[in-house]
């Protein structure tokens, strides 16, 4: 029969609408502005203490709060006002000191029984419900310290398998200072350096100690600086993914600085201590006891400043060689850290371990911690915040065998070994980075964006909505519902692939709405023609349908390949449109194609009908419009 659904497609139109509505609902539920506050230390825990100083420094600022939730060692507290945020944030930063991460938040207010179902609003993207800009810049003089120190090392290695003795080698900023005991010693050494240290200037000085100057290059400086900048870019990109952020900002500014943008971040509590963390590890042997202080060093443990151990000054490896961590237990349920190396961490670790079965080995956690202080700028009072290098052992264990590529870290607390392990998946960062700017996208312009984007929706949707209405009728009516629903499965299926939403993202949404009542357009237009050509009403309709479709389909896949190719080489803002457009296309074509196919065949099919509600028909012979024997069938 003509113009008829079979029962199993009907209802399957139904339950996609309706799954589509329900997925889209959580959206109606905007999220309320908040205030987290999480300790510095992973693992540890807020006191009753800090609770109490946390919501009398509110109440005496004049913040007002409701809802205070503690989760673990973080609390958050939702405000009555978005406006309050800032100066919140800022009052209980001084007041709680270094010790605490405090940030701006937005708490969800989706219904459980919504979030049981997997179904949770979209996330906005930083132009729209504000976000984190982070301005981070590379600690160059740091890098360099840090280079020259591995240089060090590499010259005392080689000399000593030359066999050509030196007194010390210590390091002049970008240099090396070789001191020999004779002139002989010292041309051995030059000779020996100007061959291997090719990325160096060599130049002798002939004082009382014989020295072999090596500088650095001008060219290999500049190369070992661009190194850690992209290293760190990387890093920080691998970080915000474990971070699990939608459609991040990471990229370069100038020289040495790299810009984070956090659109939509639940937790940004989490995601600053993660990005800001220079968190790297040092494998290295515990000292002999008979070793002299200019070899070894003494570190505190990290969880017990009062135990220190003297370990090497020479490490075996650093975190760089580190390919993948995950936290999981050991067999008696305590907490560990599974560690896998390259081939050559693994090499160097099994040459080193091999030689040092029974003795320990100390795994060196460094970080740089924040240190906050308050002056006077300019008659108003700034925070200056810096950053200092801290270092403590967090597993000291004896080596029972050769360790190779894998092997386990132990001794940590559960918060830790989870954090630690990010840190190491996400990788290490080349050089120490610095927070220079911290910005918060207020929610003030958000919502001036929310509301300019939604205006535009509706004028656009209202405008197409009396179009179709005046200009098809009927048919008009079943296009602007089908339009209604291709915004309703539009919006379902970016809050289930977790896309976030920009300005950009409107605008296609806006361009959307104009393309899916193009397909209605030229649908509707060709069952005119038919029914003037002296069609039947039956026939007008599946002609016009099946007919339309080849030239619907290749406007809308070209269309679709334009916006993959944006999704492809676009970034930010400009993928954003991308989803939205390419989701947009595949939901029109169904609602424009299919929902309206389902309304005309419940109205219109398997009927006796002598015209359409459809507009711009020619009066004819009705004749023409009686029901066929293959119409009846």
């Amino acid at each position: 029969m003509l113009n008829k659904y079979p029962l199993w497609k009907n209802i399957l139109i139904v339950l996609v609408l309706a799954l589509a509505t329900i997925y889209s609902v959580p959206n109606l539920y905007p999220p309320d502005p908040a205030i987290q506050i999480t300790p510095n230390q992973a693992g540890a825990e807020l006191s009753e203490r800090s609770l109490e100083q946390i919501r009398a420094n509110l109440k005496e600022n004049g913040i007002d709060f409701f809802g205070e939730e503690v989760t673990g060692g973080t609390v958050l507290f939702r405000l009555t006002d978005s406006e309050q945020q800032l100066p919140a944030k800022d009052k209980l930063q001084r007041a709680l000191g270094d010790e605490f991460v405090v940030a701006l938040n937005r708490a969800p207010t989706t219904p459980q029984w919504l979030l049981d179902m997997g179904a949770g609003p979209m996330t906005l993207g930083l132009d729209l419900s504000g976000g984190v800009h982070f301005l981070m810049e590379v600690d160059m003089e740091g890098y360099m310290k840090g280079q020259m120190k591995n240089y060090q090392a590499e010259v005392k290695r080689q000399l000593r398998e030359e066999d050509i003795r030196y007194r010390r080698v210590t390091i002049e900023e970008n240099s090396l200072r070789i001191s020999f005991k004779s002139e002989e010693l010292q041309e051995a050494g030059d000779s020996y350096l100007r061959r291997s240290m090719t990325d160096f200037r060599a130049s002798t000085e002939s004082n009382e100690t014989f020295d072999v100057i090596i500088a650095l290059t001008e060219q290999k400086r500049k190369d070992l600086q661009n190194y850690a900048v992209k290293q760190n870019l990387t890093t920080i990109r691998n970080r915000v993914n474990e971070l699990g952020v939608a459609e991040p900002l990471v990229q370069r500014q100038g020289a040495n600085r790299i810009v984070v943008q956090l659109p939509g971040v639940q937790d940004t509590a989490t995601a600053k201590k993660v990005l800001g963390k220079a968190a790297n590890l040092s494998f290295r042997l515990e000292a002999e006891p008979d070793a002299s202080r200019y070899s070894s060093e003494e570190y505190a443990f990290r969880t017990n400043e009062f135990r220190t151990a003297r370990v090497e000054k020479n490490e075996i490896i650093s975190g760089d060689r580190v390919t993948n961590a995950q936290p999981s237990f050991d067999e008696n349920g305590q907490p560990q850290v599974n560690i896998s190396l390259d081939s050559t961490g693994a090499n160097i670790m099994a040459k080193v371990t091999r030689k040092s079965i029974k003795r320990r080995m100390a795994v060196l956690f460094i970080e740089q911690k924040p240190t906050t202080r308050y002056q006077m700028e300019d008659g108003r009072e700034v925070a200056v915040t810096k950053y200092t290098e801290t270092r403590g052992i967090i597993s000291l264990a004896t080596i029972q065998s050769q360790l190779g590529a894998s092997f386990r870290i132990t001794g940590l607390e559960p918060a830790e070994a989870s954090e630690l392990a990010l840190l190491l998946r996400a990788g290490a960062l080349a050089a120490p980075m610095y927070f220079v700017e911290e910005r918060t996208v207020g929610p003030s312009l958000g919502k001036e964006n929310i509301e300019q984007g939604v205006t535009s929706v509706l004028v656009g949707l209202a405008l197409v909505l009396v179009f179709m209405m005046v200009f098809y009728r009927l048919f008009g009516f079943f296009a602007n519902i089908a339009l209604f629903f291709n915004l309703v499965i539009l919006i379902a299926l970016m809050s289930l692939i977790g896309a976030t939403l920009t300005l950009p993202g409107i605008a296609g949404i806006v361009l959307t709405v104009g393309m899916a009542v193009d397909a209605n357009v030229l649908i509707f237009s060709r069952i005119r023609e038919e029914m003037n050509a002296g069609r039947s009403p039956q026939h007008a309709i599946n002609e016009g349908y099946d007919r339309a479709f080849v030239t619907i389909f290749d406007a809308n896949l070209t269309t679709l390949i334009v916006a993959v190719i944006l999704f492809a080489v676009g970034t930010g803002p400009v993928k954003g449109f991308a989803v939205t457009l390419s989701l947009g296309i595949i939901t029109s074509m169904f609602t424009a194609i299919v929902l309206t196919r389902s309304l005309v065949n419940f109205t219109y099919g398997g009927r006796r009908i002598n015209t359409l509600s459809i507009g711009g028909i020619n009066k004819r012979d009705g004749s023409a419009n009686e029901l066929t024997a293959e119409e009846a069938k």
